[in-house]
């Protein structure tokens, strides 16, 4: 007899496994089925073994500017790459533990294996049952739930002249394999994931090249954050192709080339490695979604405001369906999931208050609307204060970018906030919840900040939006 639950969950990564665990904190009997490895593409292949390649690379930078300390040494320094790697997957694996124990605590069934949605059938009866397929000779296992939710993720797409080895040409889980670092690596891509790996690859002492097909990097952030970042990498010593169409990449033992099209001129860039870092694919194939009558097409799968699928009782979240592609956005879409089945009255996530965040040098991070309009195409208030005046990032040594506020001309509601510089994907949480809270830029100017601390710069340029700041 299949066993029975109240929610089955596809996919145990951030999305999935945050969804299993509030719906067993709230009684419900749960099964998590996941096919690789617990935690998902964030915890084991993205965001947390990125950041501590990104932490080593900030130790090297420092140790290179330690002299502006008054720190003389007579010592040189020498990256340990696989030592580096070593720590990454010590980290990776601690947190990975840790999410194992909150399944377990939370009396949370796990199976591993490939698991698919099944439709109606005489074994079958209601369409949502789980099939799950253990690696080895096991014996295929069915679940019948309530509900189902999917969270099966995503992988690295690809470009389709473009034939991966993971050996020289390789994607974001290829490169997190490597044990020795390149002399030099051309970046296919100018996103947020093209743009991380240029900037810790770089104070590592790789030489950099980003070859981007927009006119700009990080085209979803702001044309003057683009520039911004785009003067930073020159001065780094990254080059950069924008405006590019890579034709075809080649590699043999000596290395890879991209042959280009550079707004009309061929070129070619020869390097060790090449790193093909453009977006992500979601995860729909062979989960059942044509056999259970589910809506999708090549940007996921199609969900309503509370993530339900056309199977009302098969709900999906995280980067398997067409919202913003961020840890923090699948997990809270999970719990928005797991309060609609349980029917409770909540309102849908607002992502013009979800906060997005660039782990380059300098950070980048912002929320809400940051393009100089109030949505509507309508010019919107502005008011700036950059950290080159503000004490915390003269002590720090870190004194590069700004922090913009935006309002609406009409009613002075806080609408976007744009931070480049030292903790902006720390510092922005408090713009968010800003804007959670339909605050001004008045009251975020009137609360009194911590001095000296790199939040006195939301406050003055909180201020500045009405001629109010008092240290520019």
């Amino acid at each position: 007899m299949p066993k029975e639950y109240d929610l089955v969950v596809l996919g145990g990564g951030i999305g999935g496994y945050s969804g299993a665990i509030k719906a067993a904190k709230a009684g419900l009997n749960v099964a998590l089925v996941e096919r690789d490895l617990i935690g998902g593409t964030c915890l084991n292949r993205g965001c947390i073994p990125t950041k501590a390649y990104l932490k080593s690379a900030q130790a090297i930078r420092e140790f290179k500017n330690i002299s502006e300390f008054g720190i003389e040494t007579n010592y040189d320094y020498k990256v340990d790459f696989l030592k580096i790697k070593q720590r990454k997957d010590k980290i990776v694996q601690s947190l990975r533990n840790g999410v194992s124990s909150l399944i377990k605590m939370n009396k949370i069934d796990y199976f591993e294996g490939e698991g698919s949605v099944l439709g109606t059938s005489i074994f079958t009866p209601k369409s949502g049952s789980v099939m799950i397929k253990p690696d080895g000779d096991a014996d295929e296992i069915i679940l019948t739930p309530k509900n189902v939710l999917i969270a099966t993720g995503s992988r690295p797409a690809n470009l389709p002249n473009i034939k991966i080895d993971e050996k020289n040409i390789l994607t974001s889980n290829g490169i997190l394999e490597l044990e020795k670092l390149p002399k030099s690596i051309s970046i296919i891509g100018g996103g947020v994931i093209g743009v991380e790996w240029a900037s810790l690859l770089t104070w590592m002492g790789v030489k950099v090249t980003i070859v981007e097909f927009q006119d700009r990097l990080i085209i979803n952030e702001s044309k003057k954050v683009s520039a911004q970042l785009k003067k930073e990498f020159e001065r780094q010593g990254i080059d950069m192709y924008l405006s590019t169409k890579v034709e075809s990449v080649v590699s043999d033992d000596n290395g890879a080339k991209i042959s280009a099209d550079n707004d009309g001129n061929e070129i070619e860039i020869e390097s060790e490695k090449v790193l093909v870092a453009v977006g992500r694919r979601p995860n729909i194939e062979n989960i059942g979604l044509e056999a259970a009558g589910i809506e999708f097409d090549k940007r996921g799968i199609k969900v309503n405001e509370f993530y339900q699928t056309s199977a009302e009782n098969i709900y999906a979240v995280g980067d398997v369906i067409p919202t913003l592609q961020l840890a923090h956005v699948a997990a809270a879409e999970s719990e928005v999931a797991v309060d609609k089945m349980m029917k409770e009255d909540i309102p849908p996530i607002d992502y013009d208050n979800i906060p997005r965040g660039i782990y380059t040098y300098p950070e980048i991070a912002s929320v809400g609307i940051t393009d100089g309009t109030d949505g509507n195409q309508d010019q919107a208030n502005h008011g700036q204060f950059d950290f080159k005046f503000n004490g915390k990032s003269m002590i720090m040594g870190e004194s590069i970018g700004q922090v913009e506020v935006f309002s609406n001309k009409k009613n002075d509601d806080l609408i976007g906030v744009s931070i480049v510089g030292p903790h902006a994907t720390d510092l922005i949480s408090e713009p968010a919840l800003g804007l959670y809270l339909n605050a001004t830029p008045e009251e975020l100017g009137e609360a009194v900040h911590p001095h000296p601390s790199l939040s006195e710069a939301i406050m003055e340029a909180a201020r500045d939006i009405n001629g109010n700041s008092l240290n520019k």
